[in-house]
């Protein structure tokens, strides 16, 4: 391989044209003979640059709607041609194969026609062939050919080109990674969407592809390294938000405010709704008649546990809640936009990391949840699942109340984000009591049953706020024993997916204690 290479021909052929004019007249003003193919060719010519058109170059017209241009000898014997190879050099002389020293392209925008709904047909049109093609053969070819997939690497390449008069190895290998992490990325968009065109839900081969957002400084622990990558999905949440202030993201950050957000988005659209998460569990959740208001309930179901947290709403914030969270250590706050009051007071919180979003995800909304194991991953469809007061079977002698329903129905939908086992007690549209991720239900039960008679010490309450409340069980009650231990606590009305070959003496102790008691039909383990 050689180290140095001077450019002396450019092909560029761009569906993104963002930028290619300032390209292109700065490799035209270092002397840089320029080919193209149609919408690029001619807007470069538009602007006063020489450019040869492809089709001149290989004697045949774009044809077939363009789907056929580049793929010819021509063109790829310029790309793959190795220059100090005689062989290859007669080759070349032989048949007028001049070398393309850089290549430039960007490939259809197959990932957001699928993305803005096309149908079928239109997304096999954007399929690009072409293009593909000649990004491998150059990144192949590193060791002479240097390759740009994207408008951010203009600049340094120029700035190399003003550097070194050329092209150095580890820039064209840096640029070669680059090129063929690209292609995979989008023959993966393409494999994805014809999974899920035709129904297959467990293709034989399955890829995933993200681009990277962001550098970290380190993953869970500061001796693991790690990076952000987006999806393209454009799916609202900690992705695609936008960063108003505070330092930058950590690894457990983003984790925690995507579980925040998720959680935020499942909740009644009409009322107010905060979530403070910790530790990718929520250890407060409610609604309320404004932001100030949810977020108040949510943080005296523990405050211990929310030093620290991660609070999302569903309302913009504004200044009077925004004062109310900075009376405590938070690491990110995530919302639906922000007043210039809240910016105000965030202001003076200069670590503290202030997140917009333009709207919040779908929960009803299709997708893969994905899973590294040792020596593979697990893929499974997104917990799309949602259950409504129809959907519920009363399966005890007494039925819930209203309020109790109101309030069973809350309290699975938080338990749905909580680690399994999952126990959530709530009372008025707030948690008062959460136990995630034991590996007994009834520890759960009676570990979120301890927390709630904690804080009622704390605030300086007669009595825990789990007297008068309901519970929610994200899957079966093996035994009796858990829920008995609510009733112990309190709880009035039980909410659970059913399904156990005890029900029968589940049921009986829920009669015994006078509880009420529902069944879901639908369980929400979250591993």
């Amino acid at each position: 391989m050689t180290d140095a290479v001077t450019i002396r021909r450019a092909l560029l052929s761009v569906s993104d044209k963002t930028g290619v004019m300032d390209l292109a007249r700065a490799l035209a003003a270092r002397g840089v003979e320029l080919l193209s193919t149609g919408g690029t060719a001619a807007l470069l010519r538009d602007a006063g640059l020489v450019v040869r058109d492809v089709a001149d170059v290989t004697g045949f017209p774009e044809m077939m709607d363009g789907r056929v241009k580049t793929l010819h000898p021509t063109v790829h014997g310029g790309l793959l041609a190795l220059r100090d190879d005689p062989a290859h050099r007669a080759a070349m002389d032989a048949h007028g194969i001049a070398a393309i020293d850089l290549l430039v392209v960007n490939l259809y925008p197959f990932e957001a026609t699928v993305a803005r709904g096309a149908d079928y047909a239109e997304a096999v049109e954007n399929i690009d062939i072409g293009g593909p093609a000649m990004i491998r053969a150059a990144a192949k070819n590193h060791a002479w050919v240097a390759v740009v997939t994207d408008p951010e690497d203009y600049a340094p390449l120029l700035a190399e080109l003003d550097a070194t008069g050329g092209t150095t190895l580890a820039f064209r290998q840096r640029l070669a990674l680059t090129a063929y992490g690209r292609t995979a990325a989008y023959d993966a968009a393409v494999s994805a969407w014809m999974a899920g065109a035709l129904g297959e839900a467990a293709p034989r081969r399955r890829v995933f592809a993200g681009r990277l957002a962001q550098g970290l400084r380190y993953g869970e622990n500061p001796h693991q390294g790690a990076a952000f990558y987006v999806d393209g999905s454009g799916r609202p949440g900690v992705a695609t938000a936008r960063q108003l202030q505070g330092k930058e993201l950590s690894y457990n950050n983003i984790n925690d405010t995507d579980a925040a957000v998720e959680l935020v988005a499942e909740l009644p659209r009409d009322r107010a709704a905060c979530v403070i998460v910790k530790h990718a569990n929520p250890c407060g959740v409610a609604l309320g008649d404004t932001a100030l208001d949810a977020y108040g309930r949510a943080y005296d179901c523990d405050r211990v546990s929310a030093f620290g947290g991660i609070v999302a709403l569903n309302r913009p914030l504004d200044g009077a809640t925004a004062q109310a969270i900075a009376g405590i250590f938070t690491e990110v706050v995530i919302a639906p936009g922000a007043d210039d009051a809240a910016r105000a007071v965030f202001a003076a919180k200069p670590a503290l990391r202030l997140l917009v979003t333009e709207a919040l995800p779908d929960p009803a909304a299709p997708g893969l949840a994905v899973r590294q194991v040792a020596g593979g991953f697990l893929v499974q469809d997104r917990d799309a699942g949602h259950v409504t007061a129809a959907d519920l079977r009363v399966v005890t002698q007494r039925a819930p109340t209203d309020a109790e329903l109101a309030d069973l129905l809350f309290a699975f939908t938080v338990a749905k984000h909580v680690k399994s086992n999952a126990i959530v007690y709530a009372r008025g549209g707030a948690t008062v009591g959460v136990g995630a991720g034991q590996m007994s239900r009834v520890d759960s039960t009676r570990i979120a049953a301890r927390k709630a008679q904690d804080m009622a010490a704390a605030l300086g309450l007669s009595e825990p706020a789990t007297r008068g409340s309901v519970i929610a069980s994200d899957a079966f009650f093996p035994f009796a024993d858990g829920l008995l231990a609510a009733a112990e606590a309190g709880a009035t009305a039980v909410i659970q997916p059913g399904g156990s070959v005890r029900d029968a003496e589940v049921i009986a102790a829920a009669d015994a204690a006078g509880l009420a008691m529902v069944f879901t039909g639908l369980r929400h383990f979250r591993h």
